[in-house]
């Protein structure tokens, strides 16, 4: 028997798929994976302003050669799933599945839960600022925990619209009593049905529930620019007597990631409670270079050109034997299962 493939509407699954994302839609698509697995993001860097001088030589200052930041971003998470409805099971059913509705069924209850709990965990453990705490959230302090968070971005100069404010349930439980809190009836219907929850200090807070959750995360913040989430194939199909088959054949395979952007992983602030989740201590940079501490089972990640060790394509492990004079040592303690500790670096002089 001839093989009867249907293959739902693109845009019709997209939809779908974005429409059940509480993260969808809400991160950065200034880059195109189209025709490739790996892009490589260059970011220029800029130089120190100098004092002119009206005589002599090099009156703007010295010229120095335009360096850049390489980072690269490789897609990972190649995803897929079948599933079949047999005549005969459907016919003793007395009922009909709609193969249709099983495969909306499919992406609301397993396919877009899995991408939204990926994603907030790759933003969350790449976020540039992680504040670990062993003190609860209360209502009492979580106003100002949030605030101080917003400062960091602030002083990051992160801008202040596109930010979104990501918070457990229970998280939310607190912040909704907040006064600064203005609760979605007020905003209208549209924005809950894109996830969103109510208003706090200029961002949208979108509530997210556990099964898409980061263990341990308090609260996330991010600003839209500081991260991407690309999917670059999302595709089901529907094939009518398939052979071997008597019945249905559902197919569908999505092939996506999470990059933090590591010039504006400042716009990322996650809080987390060191009860649940566990952050790396900090490692120690002599004034050789030398770098020292981490944690059994994890590695020390350093460079010497300036560039942040939890991005950058020229990090390396353990220690430099011997920093060279006038460089930076910038280095990070990480471990699965674990948050990457804070960055220190030190200038070789």
């Amino acid at each position: 028997m001839a093989v009867n493939l249907f293959t739902l509407d693109s845009n019709v699954t997209q939809s779908a798929f974005t429409q059940g994302s509480l993260i969808g839609g809400r991160l950065s698509k200034e880059f195109e994976f189209t025709g490739a697995k790996t892009v490589r993001v260059m970011t220029p860097l800029t130089v120190p302003m100098n004092d002119y001088k009206r005589e002599g030589l090099n009156r703007y200052g010295e010229p120095v050669e335009m360096q850049d930041i390489m980072q690269e971003l490789t897609l990972t998470q190649d995803r897929s799933f079948a599933l079949t409805i047999d005549k005969g099971n459907n016919a003793d059913q007395g009922y009909v599945k709609n193969a249709g509705k099983m495969l909306a069924l499919q992406l609301i209850e397993r396919a877009v839960p899995e991408f939204d709990r990926y994603v907030f965990d790759k933003l969350a453990h790449g976020a540039g600022t992680v504040y670990g705490s062993s003190e609860a959230l209360t209502g009492k302090n979580i106003c100002e925990r949030i605030s101080a968070a917003t400062a960091v971005m602030d002083d990051g100069e992160v801008p202040s619209y596109n930010r979104t404010l990501f918070v457990s349930a229970q998280g939310y439980k607190l912040l909704k009593h907040s006064d600064e809190f203005m609760a979605v009836s007020e905003l209208g219907k549209d924005a809950l049905s894109k996830g969103v929850v109510g208003m706090y200090d200029n961002m949208s807070v979108v509530k997210v529930p556990a099964t898409r959750w980061v263990p341990g995360v308090n609260f996330l913040i991010v600003h839209k620019n500081s991260a991407t989430a690309p999917v670059k194939l999302n595709e089901t199909k529907l094939h009518r007597d398939p052979p071997g088959i008597s019945g249905s054949l559902l197919e569908g395979r999505e092939y996506y990631d999470c990059f933090v952007f590591a010039p504006r992983a400042v716009g990322i602030y996650v809080d987390v409670d060191t009860n649940i989740a566990r952050v790396c201590d900090a490692p120690t940079i002599s004034e050789n270079g030398t770098v020292t501490g981490g944690v059994s089972g994890g590695v020390t990640l350093y460079t010497v050109d300036g560039t942040d060790p939890r991005y950058s394509a020229s990090a390396a492990q353990g220690s430099p034997a011997s920093a060279p004079k006038g460089c930076t040592v910038k280095a990070i303690v990480r471990k699965d299962g674990r948050f990457d500790s804070a960055v220190v670096e030190r200038a070789i002089v």
